[in-house]
């Protein structure tokens, strides 16, 4: 890398000489402008004003125009004459935890090499203090005619030097936070929590400039005289009133399908089943439905125990049954057999009733005869 800037970190008393290269590069595409009709290069050329003449560097000068339009000149030697400490030098002023300096203020990015052999021992010195600390040092140095605030830290074993804004650089975030009456629901916060869990983690390393990619091909495609296809426009979806709890439910369908997710454990829907109460409608200890068809589920008990129940009886009577069956006290005779013990008790009683109303026949048909054969006097009495 090419040195931008040569001087010496000051670490109280050390004094730390040191090379600053740019950490970082552009890859933005540069387009030159040309006259349409013909493809001539515009150019721009220095012209003063008043005499319309153009001028060279060498006539160029520098001036403070102030606010009433009154321009004071300022050269190189008036600079020059300024003290400035930090012209070649990085102050460090102080130390203080990576997470005090806010992301706002973070400017351009520098590394900083050991500049010869007797700078490498402080050097490595003030890279192990900064990784034991874990903390940053704070540090004004002058680049490019005026003094900068920086931060250094240590990347891998390397000091790098981040350029700061100024505090008074930076901004208030006044009026642009939305109107504080708008709420989050619970839910909502669970669903966005949800998709960021989907999406993951990301992998900085993988992100590329897809825009560039697509303007290289397209510069390629015109020098080769190839045609160029314009690529169908997908639409702004911006301004438009969506429903946001439906909008992060389909957020997360869809980052679960990119992912691979939509079938893996815990990616997909859980099926809701209704369980029916009771053990007679097919339920296992687990709570888990019979597979069994439900005409053998429902099965009637009253055809094992050898009841029948006629067509017509009255769906009252078939639910009170039901009941009695149900209310069955553990240990008692099973259906089947209290059942056969009462057709048994049935039969002996029928067989009872028929001698008895035979005995009761011949003993009327005895009465009758002796009534025959008393006077009709007697018949009177007896009847009266």
């Amino acid at each position: 890398m090419r040195s931008i800037w040569n001087g010496a970190i000051s670490f109280g008393l050390v004094s730390i000489p040191v090379k600053l290269m740019n950490a970082t590069e552009n890859h933005s595409i540069s387009f030159r402008q040309i006259h349409t009709a013909d493809g001539g290069r515009i150019r721009y050329r220095k012209v003063c004003e008043l005499d319309e003449q153009e001028v060279t560097s060498a006539e160029t000068g520098k001036a403070f125009e102030d606010a009433d339009g009154t321009v004071v000149p300022v050269t190189d030697e008036d600079l020059a004459s300024l003290p400035l400490p930090t012209a070649r030098t990085i102050e460090i002023e102080g130390f203080v935890p990576a997470s005090a300096i806010d992301p706002l203020q973070l400017d351009s990015a520098y590394y900083l090499s050991a500049n010869g052999v007797p700078a490498a021992k402080p050097y490595a010195l003030l890279r192990e203090a900064l990784k034991r600390s874990g903390k940053v040092a704070v540090a004004k140095y002058a680049l490019r005619g005026r003094e900068r605030l920086g931060m250094l830290r240590v990347v891998d074993d390397v000091i790098a030097m981040h350029g700061l804004l100024w505090p008074d650089e930076i901004r208030a975030p006044e009026d642009i936070a939305p109107d504080s009456g708008v709420t989050i629901r619970d839910a909502e916060l669970d669903l966005a929590d949800a998709l960021m869990n989907t999406l993951g983690e990301a992998d900085l390393d993988t992100l590329h400039d897809d825009y560039r990619e697509a303007v290289e091909e397209l510069v390629a495609a015109k020098a080769a005289g190839e045609p160029v296809e314009a690529e169908a426009d997908e639409g702004d979806g911006g301004g438009q009133v969506i429903d946001l709890r439906a909008a992060l439910e389909s957020s997360v369908r869809a980052a679960e399908e990119s992912h691979g997710e939509g079938g893996g454990a815990g990616g997909g829907m859980a099926e809701v089943h209704a369980i029916e109460s009771g053990r007679s409608a097919g339920t296992t200890k687990t709570g888990t439905a019979s597979k069994r068809p439900a005409s053998k589920r429902a099965a009637p008990k009253k055809e094992a125990a050898g009841e029948h129940t006629s067509p017509g009886e009255a769906p009252a009577k078939k639910a009170t049954a039901k009941r009695a069956t149900a209310k069955r006290a553990p240990g008692k005779k099973p259906a089947a057999k209290k059942t056969t013990a009462k057709k048994a008790t049935a039969k002996r009683t029928t067989a009872g009733k028929s001698a008895a109303e035979k005995t009761s026949a011949r003993k009327t048909a005895t009465k009758d005869a002796a009534a025959t054969k008393q006077s009709p006097a007697s018949r009177r009495r007896t009847s009266a």
